[in-house]
């Protein structure tokens, strides 16, 4: 006979706030890089520019890391 671990369920609260703490950084970083280079662009531009860079930051760095580090935090025994 085989022990069942209990089912785990994802919090979305708890998954949004552990993503608030590395976005925030990040993305005020992005901009005090992109900002400077982009003086007199409009805003729409300057979103071309920035959005990229974030969704690729987003997908491939900030949500593996905070899947793997607070794996604990946002999925949640039932």
């Amino acid at each position: 006979m085989t022990a069942s671990s209990p089912v785990r369920t994802l919090s979305k609260p708890h998954l949004a706030l552990a993503m608030l703490l590395p976005v925030y950084p990040l993305i005020t970083t992005i901009l005090y890089i992109v900002l400077p280079l982009t003086e007199g662009w409009t805003i729409w531009q300057r979103t071309a520019v920035i959005t990229p860079i974030m969704v690729s930051a987003m997908v491939f760095v900030v949500s593996p890391f905070v899947q793997k580090r607070f794996a604990g935090f946002i999925l949640r025994a039932k």
